[in-house]
């Protein structure tokens, strides 16, 4: 019984003693705060602003057209001639049929891009994560904001944002 319990010491002391060696070589970033403090992602939003501002601009010129029809609609709607209201609430109806499908189109498009750039930098980070794991030896990293505590304190944040750059 003695030697089963002197195993079984020995046996939680080895655990202990590779889970603290395991512990050593885990380090944190914070995925989110690399993302933001990227020169690059400033200069894709304004690349993507670029690619979309005459599409953008149309949607307003539509939307400021379309507020105009609805706005004579409303205020003259009332002495206008039958046939002319009729006309101009089918022209309203068509106008906002045509806004509506083009302001969708435009934020599918809109996201979708947005989503290609977004991946495309985190790769890049995800990679320098990698590196700076590798040059320094850690094991696993995880993200700063999926960690409640961390008592090693190896934050490799800063290392990965010079890495990325």
């Amino acid at each position: 019984m003695k030697k089963v319990l002197c195993a079984a010491s020995l046996g939680m002391a080895l655990a202990f003693s590779v889970g603290a060696q395991a512990a050593d070589k885990i380090a944190v970033v914070n995925i989110a705060e690399v993302f933001q403090q990227l020169p690059a992602r400033a200069a894709v939003a304004k690349q993507l602003e670029n690619e979309f501002k005459g599409r953008a601009s149309e949607l307003q010129g539509m939307e400021s057209d379309l507020q105009a029809k609805i706005q004579k609609l409303q205020r003259d709607g009332s002495t206008m001639k039958a046939s002319e209201r009729e006309k101009l609430e089918k022209e309203v109806v068509a106008k906002r049929d045509e806004f509506a499908q083009k302001a969708q189109a435009f934020d599918i498009d809109n996201q979708r891009r947005q989503m290609e750039e977004r991946n495309k930098i985190l790769t890049r980070i995800h990679d320098s994560v990698k590196v700076v794991a590798g040059q320094k030896g850690y094991d696993l990293v995880l993200d700063a904001n999926t960690v409640a505590y961390s008592a090693s304190g190896k934050d490799i944040t800063a290392e990965v944002l010079k890495q990325v750059k």
